[in-house]
This record gives structure tokens, C-alpha cells and sequence, in this order.
């Protein structure tokens, strides 16, 4: 590998993020309120703003909402560290254009590492550059909120903004509970540790195993042109990411999980939002091609 290409600021902030989740494993930093926080903080931010969200909404239009709601849950997205809306849904876009051939950005045919994180450290001319974007996302780019998103400061300052936030809960859960100053602040840097860096690195690596485990494992309810597949395991897991052969048949579809058994909270949680009135034009499975399976 060149090291000349390497995003080396992307590598050390996933580097850092890793070890500063390994403070997890610190007794005094164990708490059961923060180890709660990962399981809702999975749901909200993974969920909502990576599945739901960057994938769904906004990379396939799979259903529409009010700008409000679509931003909000955009900047649950960003809270997850998994570059801007603009680029995360180029690279996604272009991943379906290219699918496992050689502009895919994160083919398993390279090799398992690569497409589960080696692709992210890696200089890519058409997603690195700015002027490139505009083929992949015009859509985004008409958007002055998204557009805002694209100056570093004003992401960084949303997670420094998320950090503090978590940090006040746990310290206020633990001044409530204790009344000393000690308490909070060890209450305060557990729920950082788990509500926030533990949750941040799942969140990563489930994301990237719907990358890389789901284009090497599983069942092929359809013959798409590429490898795609069900895994049961990463589809449970990812709520609903990992019915990826259906995803790849029917890209734009909102439900990824085509039967009862397929469990997809991502698809039910749109349900319930077109249910109170907040989303419209859910797209479904195509009849035709579920048919003719």
C-alpha cells in the first residue's frame, strides 16, 4: 500500500476512538446507567441516523419526510463518525453503480480487511474530491444544510457538542445518586466511555460488516449481478441492514427484509413514522421481481 494515499487524520481518529473505548474495561469506569446507554444509543444514532437515515432516506429515497426531521436525523448520523451525509452517500451510491468491480470502493474481492476497514484509510479520487461529488449526489449538494456539514468545524463542533452532552448525564445520574463532586465526574467520564466510544465503535463495525460480511456469507434469495447476500446474523444485528441480497434486488425498496422471519426494525421503525403522519412515500418492494423470485 502506498503511504503516500493513506488518510492518515482518518486513521488515527479510528485508532484513537478504539482505544479510548478500551477504557471501558477500567473498573471504575462501570457503571450499569452507561452500559444502558449502548443498547438505546445503537437503536438512536445507528439506527436512526446511519440505517434509516444516510442508507434509506437519504442515499435511496426510499421514503420522504419534512426537512426538519431529515436534518435532525442526519445530525444523529454525523454523532456517528462516519463522514458527512454527502460523502457517505457518494461512496454508497457508487458502491451500487460498480458493485464488486474494480470502482467499488469496498469490495470483499480485494480482500475481507478491505472491505471492512482498509477501504476507509485509502485516498479515493472520486470520493476525495470535492468538485467529484456533484455526479453522485446533486440531490445533497442543492441543500444548504448539507453543504454546512461539509466544513469540518461545523461536524467536530456537533460531536464536541455530543460529548459534553453525555458527560453532563452521567454526571448528573451520578450527583443525583451520590452528592459528591468525585462521583459525578467518574459518572460523567463512564457514560463518555460507554455512551459514546463504545457505542461509536459498534456502530462502526456493524456498519462495515453490512460491507464486508454480507458480500461473503450467506443466502442468495435473488441472482443479482453481484455477490450480495442474506446473513441472518448481521441482519438481526443490524436491524435489518444484513437481508442484503434483497437490498442489491430491490435497491430502492424501504424494507430490506422480504419475509416475516426477516426481521428489520429499521423498516418498522419507517412504518410507525408513516403511521403519526412524519413520512410519506415509502417505496415497496417491487410485486413483479418479488414474483419472480
Amino acid at each position: 500500500m502506498d503511504r503516500r494515499r493513506i488518510r492518515w487524520p482518518y486513521l488515527a481518529g479510528v485508532a484513537s476512538i478504539h482505544v479510548l473505548a478500551l477504557l471501558a474495561f477500567f473498573p471504575a469506569l462501570f457503571r450499569w446507567s452507561s452500559v444502558a446507554a449502548v443498547p438505546i444509543g445503537l437503536y438512536l444514532f445507528g439506527t436512526l441516523g446511519i440505517n434509516l437515515c444516510y442508507h434509506r432516506l437519504l442515499a435511496h429515497r426510499a421514503f420522504r419526510c419534512s426537512p426538519s426531521l431529515e436534518h435532525f436525523l442526519a445530525l444523529l448520523g454525523v454523532c456517528c463518525l462516519q463522514d458527512t451525509p454527502v460523502h457517505w452517500v457518494a461512496g454508497h451510491r457508487l458502491h451500487h453503480q460498480h458493485s464488486d468491480e474494480q470502482p467499488d470502493p469496498h469490495s470483499p474481492l480485494v480482500s475481507f480487511f478491505w472491505s471492512h476497514i482498509g477501504w476507509l484509510w485509502v485516498e479515493n479520487s472520486e470520493l476525495d474530491r470535492f468538485e467529484m461529488l456533484p455526479r453522485y449526489v446533486k440531490d445533497l449538494l442543492r441543500d444548504r444544510f448539507y453543504l454546512q456539514l461539509e466544513r469540518r468545524a461545523f461536524w467536530v463542533g456537533v460531536n464536541l457538542v455530543q460529548w459534553a452532552v453525555f458527560f453532563l448525564i452521567g454526571a448528573a445520574i451520578a450527583w443525583f445518586t451520590t452528592h459528591r463532586y468525585e462521583e459525578a465526574f467518574w459518572g460523567g467520564a463512564s457514560m463518555l466511555v460507554w455512551g459514546v466510544f463504545v457505542r461509536t465503535v459498534l456502530v462502526w463495525h456493524i456498519t462495515w460488516s453490512v460491507n464486508s460480511v454480507t458480500h461473503l456469507w450467506g443466502s442468495r434469495r435473488y441472482d443479482t449481478e453481484e455477490s450480495s447476500r442474506n446473513n441472518w446474523f448481521i441482519g438481526l444485528l443490524s436491524n435489518g441492514e444484513g437481508w442484503h441480497n434483497n437490498h442489491h434486488a430491490h435497491p430502492r425498496a424501504a424494507a430490506h427484509g422480504h419475509h416475516w422471519w426477516e426481521v428489520d426494525v429499521t423498516y418498522l421503525t419507517i412504518r410507525l413514522l408513516a403511521l403519526l403522519g412524519l413520512a410519506w412515500d415509502v417505496v415497496p418492494v417491487n410485486p413483479q421481481q418479488k414474483a419472480a423470485e
